[in-house]
């Protein structure tokens, strides 16, 4: 496949979680060597849990299918710009590619400027503690 055909992919997964009401229509394929490893839509609303984005499922399935938490030499093609969170996950993996077709929205704005913050400037506190 090509892509756009993965990104068509990952955009047709996110219209199809829409229709489902399980989520914000978010989907992300992740893929080495040419073969899908790893996909996955957004389940916030199916499942109450906030951190199953479309990227940490795909993440995940992409780690079991691999059996590692190493994907070097994979790419990831989510149908928005990943949020801060699965943008973390995205570099622990070591994943080497995000394609994205829509850019972020203003959540995700937000908490990409308050992580560019001080801790003493951010709008949650941040308090270290120490023994």
């Amino acid at each position: 496949m090509t892509k756009h055909e993965w990104m068509q992919q990952a955009i047709k997964l996110a219209s199809e979680n829409e229709r489902k009401h399980h989520g914000p229509p978010f989907g992300a394929i992740v893929v080495k060597d040419g073969k899908m490893i790893g996909r996955g839509v957004n389940d916030v609303l199916a499942t109450n849990d906030p951190i199953t984005h479309a990227e940490i499922q795909s993440v995940r399935e992409a780690c079991k299918t691999l059996n590692t938490t190493n994907l070097e030499g994979c790419e990831i093609y989510t149908s928005t710009e990943p949020c801060p969170m699965c943008l973390s996950a995205i570099y622990y993996t070591g994943i080497n590619t995000v394609y994205f077709s829509d850019p972020s929205n203003s959540s995700q704005d937000y908490v990409y400027n308050q992580l560019s913050l001080s801790h003493e400037e951010r709008d949650i506190q941040m308090i270290q503690l120490k023994e």
